[in-house]
């Protein structure tokens, strides 16, 4: 095990720390310092240190007991002149450490401190949402704004926007005059509730394969010719 003069030190907490608070330092220093996340030539000795530091002071058990081994040494190697006159005792006691609540009954088993595993972060994690349909694409850069379409052309059909350069006009009237809006709008949260008639247009228009007609050209792929 590396040498370890501190572990609270190691490990950039203050002495007085919570536990909860130990144990969110080391998961940060962890991810910063772990062999297989750091490129740095020194991120195995910083982490072994790391994880020395853990095993004295990760465990509630452990951590009382290293704080009573440091009270003593600093009650040995104080003077007299540093303790109040008469009492034969330092100033300031040592700290009550809330772990001892948590202390096993004694002759119980105590269990090894293990620490945490770092917790990794995959490359491929995503938000979820998709990359396409944030925005308008470029071949729909109209008039923008609310209404900036101008009045329906005539003959609605469907369900008429609220919303958008095309308030006003019916879904069928937006299909027949610009598809690539529609397709956005499937993309778009706010299309939700417009996903069936959005749904007909595409398909009535080409744009969208019902999926038993997807299956069969998927499996023609592979046929022997």
């Amino acid at each position: 095990m590396p040498d370890i003069t501190d572990p609270y030190k190691i490990l950039q907490v203050d002495p007085e720390a919570e536990d909860e608070v130990i144990q969110a330092a080391y998961r940060r220093l962890a991810r910063k310092y772990h062999p297989d996340l750091a490129a740095t030539p020194e991120a195995a000795t910083r982490m072994a240190a790391i994880n020395a530091a853990w095993e004295l002071i990760g465990d509630a058990v452990a951590r009382e007991t290293f704080d009573r081994k440091r009270s003593v040494g600093a009650e040995t190697g104080a003077t007299a002149s540093q303790a109040p006159e008469g009492t034969g005792r330092p100033a300031s006691s040592p700290r009550p450490s809330s772990s001892a609540r948590q202390a096993p009954p004694a002759g119980g088993p105590r269990a090894e401190p293990r620490p945490p595993e770092p917790e990794m972060v995959s490359p491929d994690w995503t938000s979820g949402r998709s990359s396409h349909g944030g925005g308008y694409d470029e071949s729909m850069q109209r008039a923008q704004g609310f209404g900036a379409a101008g009045p329906p052309p005539g003959r609605p059909s469907g369900t008429v926007l609220t919303f958008g350069r095309y308030a006003g006009w019916s879904l069928g009237e937006v299909g027949r005059h610009d598809l690539e809006y529609i397709e956005w709008l499937d993309r778009a949260p706010i299309g939700r509730n417009y996903r069936q008639e959005i749904d007909e247009i595409l398909r009535s228009t080409g744009r969208r394969k019902s999926a038993a007609r997807e299956a069969t050209e998927r499996r023609g792929l592979y046929r022997r010719r």
